[in-house]
């Protein structure tokens, strides 16, 4: 969008750095002609602001139509850097160790490369985001997913516009029989800031959490999400304010649910989901 040239700068910059892979780029401006852009590198301008997972979704699908789509997708925030320049080669590597996980994910720390938010361990037990493991969501801003698992799943959902779509794919990849990897020893940097920062963040928030719960999950299980988390999310407006964006979120989600295209996962996923560690009522 624009409005952070000195971090898209810094962003880029580590991003040519890496080596050990064949990289192609696309940038994408969304709602906006993108000002800066590497070299060689692909530019998608999207006339409105169609939201995150949608911008994405336009990178990955020029990319496609450049004839060259890659082995692998990675999506990159554009206030995230590589701290060291074979990330990218080592999250293939680690690709390649677990070929049952659709997407790798990396650590993703503060500039001082050792505080990470609970908010950024993509699962439940969060007091040591230094152990690899099994995952079922993901950290959206910094992942590499398979190409041909991300087409076959038709990418990011759109209509999220921001926050949760991470929830939404993992829960559709483990629903097709994948799994998610959590590469914890590899790291990369974004500012400690707070998505609290972003004006649209409790009511999207919580209208994205029905959302997802409609989307994907079994009839039975819908109710016992939405108890679950309207009582976080409660709580947490109540400690953090933001109580009244919170509550029109939440119509707004259960009033447009019909509006979206139900897939519920099988029970079979669920209880591997639980397995997992996260069974998707909480």
């Amino acid at each position: 969008m624009n409005d952070r040239p000195e971090p898209e700068r810094a962003a880029q910059k580590t991003l040519l750095a890496q080596h050990g892979v064949d990289l192609r780029i696309c940038v994408v401006g969304n709602g906006c002609v993108p000002e800066i852009v590497p070299a060689g590198a692909r530019a998608v301008v999207l006339e409105t602001n169609v939201g995150i997972p949608g911008g994405r979704n336009a990178g990955a699908r020029a990319l496609a139509e450049s004839g060259r789509p890659g082995t692998y997708l990675f999506f990159l925030d554009n206030d995230a850097t590589f701290p060291r320049t074979d990330v990218l080669a080592r999250l293939v590597a680690e690709a390649d160790q677990h070929p049952e996980a659709a997407y790798v994910q990396p650590r993703l720390t503060g500039p001082d490369d050792v505080t990470t938010p609970r908010r950024w361990v993509p699962r439940l037990r969060a007091g040591h985001p230094d152990r690899p493991g099994v995952i079922t969501t993901m950290t959206e801003g910094v992942v590499l997913v398979r190409r041909d698992v991300f087409d076959a799943l038709g990418g990011w959902e759109a209509s999220l516009f921001l926050y949760h779509e991470g929830l939404d794919l993992g829960y559709r990849c483990w629903a097709a029989g994948w799994t998610g990897w959590y590469a914890a020893t590899l790291r990369m940097h974004h500012p400690l800031t707070s998505p609290t920062r972003h004006a649209l963040f409790h009511r999207l928030s919580a209208r994205n959490r029905i959302t997802v719960a409609y989307r994907n999950l079994p009839g039975p299980l819908i109710p016992l999400y939405l108890t679950a988390w309207t009582t976080i999310t409660l709580a947490r407006s109540l400690r953090h304010r933001g109580i009244r964006e919170s509550l029109p979120g939440m119509r707004e989600g259960w009033a447009l649910r019909h509006v979206q295209i139900r897939n519920p996962m099988s029970w079979r996923t669920v209880w591997r989901l639980t397995r997992a560690g996260r069974p998707p009522v909480i």
